[in-house]
């Protein structure tokens, strides 16, 4: 009988991340992405059997297979655990200064209309901006685009229009406030909103991350990966473990996995029942 002298499902997907390696090194960018490529090698026996599932399911679709090992890689280096708590304590800072910003421009709109009354009544007047084109070029001033292609602009308006026609200095600090106060915090990514979706951390955040990665790249948005690929949850355990370098004694399993999915599903039927009730 003749040997079969092809490269195992383990020596294709490794020989992507060699490249993957030389080719970060060579330009000198992504580290962190090199440091799980690296990791993987190193864990190589473990990841066995889920390279043998992308490779069954993704070998007649080199640009895919590259794509879902680039995608593992990507997951790994900016959406592991301290990154996530990272994005929480963000999203809970932003929130924080939405709330400083509106109670302080509040303050100052108050202020602001203080002194227009004090300019008017007291008898006394300081030498302060109360016209909101002179703020802005004064703001602008070391702006060199305002000054070359707006300032001329800006005056004109200034001097065709009256004081009564612009926002006073109070007005702005009202739409400040205003906006800051009912401010609603969006993540700027599917991958933020997925991995900071819970009220809690914990390693299932890596693992909506990842797929919403893996969603983020398939044929639906599009991308290369395939539109109905999938893998078990044995698989999608071993390359999380790995990726993120989780001691072996304490993986996430595959029954993990299986877990977090169904839960994922009971979260997404509530919201939609809850949906049609109130419509």
């Amino acid at each position: 009988m003749a040997k079969d002298n092809s490269p195992s499902a383990t020596q294709i997907c490794e020989g992507i991340l060699r490249r993957t390696i030389h080719d970060f090194n060579e330009r000198e960018i992504l580290p962190s992405e090199v440091v799980v490529a690296e990791r993987l090698l190193q864990r190589s026996i473990e990841l066995t059997k889920a390279y043998a599932e992308i490779h069954g399911k993704l070998g007649d679709h080199p640009h895919a297979l590259e794509t879902l090992l680039g995608t593992v890689l990507s997951a790994a280096a900016f959406w592991k655990p301290s990154d996530i708590s990272e994005a929480r304590d963000g999203r809970k800072r932003l929130a924080k200064v939405n709330e400083d910003i509106a109670f302080h421009a509040g303050q100052l709109r108050q202020l602001f209309e203080e002194r227009d009354q004090l300019h008017n009544h007291s008898r006394f007047a300081s030498n302060t901006h109360f016209h909101v084109c002179d703020v802005i070029e004064a703001a602008a001033e070391h702006n060199l685009r305002f000054r070359w292609d707006v300032q001329e602009k800006l005056k004109a308006l200034h001097y065709q229009y009256d004081l009564k026609y612009w926002p006073s200095l109070s007005d702005f600090m009202g739409i400040l406030e205003i906006d800051a106060h009912d401010a609603e915090i969006d993540a700027t990514d599917p991958l933020t909103a997925a991995a900071t979706s819970g009220s809690r951390s914990g390693r299932s955040d890596f693992l909506k991350a990842l797929y919403a990665a893996i969603e983020d790249n398939s044929g639906r948005n599009p991308g290369q990966i395939p539109r109905d690929f999938h893998l078990t949850d044995a698989s999608i355990a071993s390359l999380a473990t790995c990726a993120l370098g989780l001691d072996p004694d304490r993986p996430i399993d595959g029954p993990g996995v299986k877990r977090f999915r169904q839960r994922v599903k009971e979260t997404a039927k509530e919201h939609c029942n809850l949906g049609r009730s109130d419509g």
